[in-house]
């Protein structure tokens, strides 16, 4: 069994005893995150869905992030994360919310954040969290690597 099946059935067993309900906010991601979460059969009974928001007009227009957020720190932010996920709980009505937002690669570095880089954002009932993770240049191995710290980051604050 794969490293994020394993998560998302960890994940799924606290959702469960909790009695709670997920929610997704995805950029680098594309999707990912919901995908590996909705191949583990039962996930409908607390993963409420999920919104793609590859672009800032999403990001602003569905999740609520504000423009002047992103302009004063760009979309791919500790901020922009954090907004994001709590985006996402309040547009879906979840108890948890889980987001990434980074540069998957092979292009997009800019002078603070190399290609490889994602921001995780969790919003819970009680505190909203990011963190700052590196990982390296192959795109389709920083979309599995984002998948499962994200999934990782998720697990620890449910």
């Amino acid at each position: 069994m794969d490293e994020a099946r394993i998560l998302v059935e960890q994940l799924a067993a606290k959702m469960l005893a909790a009695g709670a309900w997920l929610a997704t906010a995805e950029s680098c991601t594309g999707g990912n995150i919901a995908h590996q979460i909705t191949l583990v059969p039962g996930s409908s009974a607390w993963f409420k869905g999920g919104v793609v928001s590859y672009t800032n007009q999403v990001k602003m227009s569905v999740l609520g992030v504000p423009q002047e957020l992103i302009e004063r720190y760009t979309e791919v932010s500790h901020q922009a994360a954090e907004a994001m996920a709590e985006g996402a709980r309040r547009v879906t009505g979840a108890d948890f919310a889980v987001s990434t937002t980074g540069i998957a690669g092979p292009t997009g570095a800019t002078a603070t954040d190399p290609v490889g880089t994602v921001y995780i954002g969790v919003a819970t009932p009680g505190k909203v969290l990011s963190t700052r993770v590196v990982f390296g240049t192959d795109r389709q191995q920083n979309i599995e690597r984002f998948t499962i710290a994200a999934l990782e980051l998720l697990l620890a604050n449910v």
